[in-house]
């Protein structure tokens, strides 16, 4: 059975760059909310606050991939309860398995650190201020969910404890 990855925390957290070590470690695919929001943009549609259709987007190509049997990687901040119904539901729709991991970087100054380091890598993206990060709202977590800390080991750790709640595939 096809694993849906949900991958949950502030931006600067490490998501985006653990997500690529998971992907690469398992084979999955990797499903960014930037780059669906950079894209959405950037159409003809005009949409400058994308709201949830980026979240929308990957969650239907998360449905095809999972369909193909193939583990998704979604990697998004999903701060509130609504987001993450979104994966539970295309879990469901697809008959996969979700794993909900909260990923975090509990050591401020390291958080910091990245986030003011930041660069966007993608046309037209703004990377928030460490204020901004700060003041981001984010819902506790109501349902069970794997969380790992960027700050405490090295992302290939994080990656593997992941890879070893979702069976210890490799790709």
């Amino acid at each position: 059975m096809a694993t849906l990855i949900a991958m949950s925390g502030l931006p600067g957290v490490g998501k985006t760059v653990l997500s690529r070590v998971l992907a690469r470690r398992t084979g999955a695919v990797h499903l960014r909310v930037d780059t669906a929001e950079a894209a959405l943009r950037h159409s003809t549609l005009r949409i400058t606050q994308a709201e949830d259709a980026g979240y929308r987007v990957l969650a239907g190509l998360a449905i095809d991939n999972l369909r193909l049997g193939l583990d998704v990687i979604t990697d998004t901040v999903n701060p509130i309860a609504l987001t993450r119904q979104i994966w539970a539901e295309a879990a469901a729709t697809a008959g996969a398995h979700l794993l909900n991991v909260e990923v975090s970087c509990r050591d401020a100054t390291r958080h910091r650190f990245r986030v003011e380091g930041r660069q966007s890598d993608l046309p037209g993206q703004t990377v928030p201020t460490w204020a901004a990060v700060q003041n981001r709202y984010f819902q506790p977590w109501w349902g069970a969910a794997l969380s790992v800390d960027t700050g405490e080991g090295t992302l290939e750790a994080c990656a593997q404890r992941i890879a070893a709640a979702i069976g210890g595939k490799t790709g």
